[in-house]
Protein backbone atom coordinates (compact mmCIF):
# COMPACT_ATOMS: atom_id res chain seq x y z
CA UNK A 1 0.00 0.00 0.00
CA UNK A 2 1.09 3.55 -0.72
CA UNK A 3 -0.10 6.68 1.12
CA UNK A 4 -0.17 9.96 -0.80
CA UNK A 5 -0.99 13.23 0.98
CA UNK A 6 0.77 16.56 1.33
CA UNK A 7 -0.02 16.55 5.07
CA UNK A 8 2.52 14.61 7.12
CA UNK A 9 -0.10 14.34 9.88
CA UNK A 10 -2.57 12.57 7.54
CA UNK A 11 0.15 10.32 6.06
CA UNK A 12 1.27 9.25 9.53
CA UNK A 13 -2.30 8.77 10.76
CA UNK A 14 -3.19 6.49 7.84
CA UNK A 15 0.11 4.60 8.24
CA UNK A 16 -0.54 4.01 11.96
CA UNK A 17 -4.05 2.73 11.25
CA UNK A 18 -2.89 0.41 8.49
CA UNK A 19 -0.10 -0.95 10.69
CA UNK A 20 -2.65 -1.82 13.39
CA UNK A 21 -4.28 -5.18 14.07
CA UNK A 22 -7.27 -4.66 11.73
CA UNK A 23 -5.19 -4.81 8.53
CA UNK A 24 -2.23 -7.07 9.38
CA UNK A 25 -1.87 -8.33 5.81
CA UNK A 26 -1.17 -4.87 4.34
CA UNK A 27 2.39 -3.60 4.05
CA UNK A 28 3.17 0.05 3.46
CA UNK A 29 5.28 0.38 0.32
CA UNK A 30 5.85 4.08 0.80
CA UNK A 31 4.64 7.55 1.65
CA UNK A 32 4.53 10.45 -0.81
CA UNK A 33 4.00 14.15 -0.10
CA UNK A 34 3.08 15.17 -3.66
CA UNK A 35 1.89 13.72 -6.94
CA UNK A 36 5.28 13.58 -8.62
CA UNK A 37 6.75 11.60 -5.71
CA UNK A 38 3.71 9.33 -5.82
CA UNK A 39 4.10 8.47 -9.51
CA UNK A 40 7.80 7.71 -9.06
CA UNK A 41 7.18 5.62 -5.94
CA UNK A 42 4.32 3.74 -7.64
CA UNK A 43 6.58 2.85 -10.58
CA UNK A 44 9.17 1.43 -8.17
CA UNK A 45 6.94 -0.29 -5.60
CA UNK A 46 3.90 -1.21 -7.76
CA UNK A 47 1.35 -1.08 -4.89
CA UNK A 48 -2.00 -2.86 -5.03
CA UNK A 49 -3.68 -0.14 -2.96
CA UNK A 50 -3.17 3.63 -2.68
CA UNK A 51 -4.76 6.36 -0.58
CA UNK A 52 -4.68 9.61 -2.57
CA UNK A 53 -5.25 13.22 -1.60
CA UNK A 54 -6.48 15.48 -4.40
CA UNK A 55 -5.03 18.86 -3.42
CA UNK A 56 -1.23 18.57 -3.51
CA UNK A 57 1.74 20.50 -4.88
CA UNK A 58 3.62 19.66 -8.09
CA UNK A 59 0.98 17.27 -9.44
CA UNK A 60 -2.57 17.15 -8.12
CA UNK A 61 -4.36 13.97 -7.18
CA UNK A 62 -6.52 13.75 -10.29
CA UNK A 63 -3.52 13.94 -12.63
CA UNK A 64 -1.63 11.53 -10.38
CA UNK A 65 -4.49 9.01 -10.52
CA UNK A 66 -4.49 9.17 -14.32
CA UNK A 67 -0.74 8.60 -14.55
CA UNK A 68 -0.66 5.73 -12.07
CA UNK A 69 -3.70 3.95 -13.56
CA UNK A 70 -2.01 4.24 -16.94
CA UNK A 71 0.79 1.85 -15.87
CA UNK A 72 -0.94 0.08 -12.93
CA UNK A 73 -4.54 -0.37 -14.11
CA UNK A 74 -5.38 -2.97 -11.44
CA UNK A 75 -4.32 -0.77 -8.51
CA UNK A 76 -7.15 0.28 -6.20
CA UNK A 77 -7.05 3.98 -5.33
CA UNK A 78 -9.02 5.40 -2.41
CA UNK A 79 -9.28 9.18 -2.69
CA UNK A 80 -9.09 10.78 0.77
CA UNK A 81 -9.92 14.45 0.33
CA UNK A 82 -11.50 17.49 1.95
CA UNK A 83 -13.03 18.34 -1.43
CA UNK A 84 -16.53 17.07 -0.76
CA UNK A 85 -18.55 17.94 -3.85
CA UNK A 86 -19.98 15.16 -5.98
CA UNK A 87 -18.47 16.49 -9.20
CA UNK A 88 -14.95 16.15 -7.77
CA UNK A 89 -15.65 12.61 -6.56
CA UNK A 90 -17.12 11.60 -9.92
CA UNK A 91 -14.15 13.06 -11.82
CA UNK A 92 -11.74 11.09 -9.63
CA UNK A 93 -13.73 7.88 -10.16
CA UNK A 94 -13.81 8.44 -13.94
CA UNK A 95 -10.03 8.87 -13.93
CA UNK A 96 -9.57 5.52 -12.19
CA UNK A 97 -10.15 5.91 -8.47
CA UNK A 98 -11.99 3.04 -6.80
CA UNK A 99 -13.50 4.94 -3.88
CA UNK A 100 -13.79 8.29 -2.13
CA UNK A 101 -13.52 9.17 1.57
CA UNK A 102 -14.12 12.71 2.81
CA UNK A 103 -11.83 14.45 5.30
CA UNK A 104 -12.21 14.67 8.19
CA UNK A 105 -12.73 10.94 8.62
CA UNK A 106 -12.88 8.60 11.58
CA UNK A 107 -10.51 5.68 11.99
CA UNK A 108 -13.44 3.33 11.47
CA UNK A 109 -14.48 5.06 8.22
CA UNK A 110 -10.96 4.75 6.82
CA UNK A 111 -10.61 1.10 7.82
CA UNK A 112 -14.06 0.27 6.41
CA UNK A 113 -13.21 2.00 3.12
CA UNK A 114 -9.89 0.14 2.80
CA UNK A 115 -11.44 -3.21 3.69
CA UNK A 116 -14.15 -2.65 1.08
CA UNK A 117 -11.50 -2.15 -1.62
CA UNK A 118 -9.40 -5.19 -0.74
CA UNK A 119 -12.24 -7.69 -0.25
Amino acid sequence: MMIVDDSMIIRNRIARLVAGPTLPHINIAGLAANGEMAVELARDSRPDLITMDLTMPLLDGEACIERIIDFLPETKILVVSALADKATALRAIKKGASGFLHKPFTDEELLDSLLELID
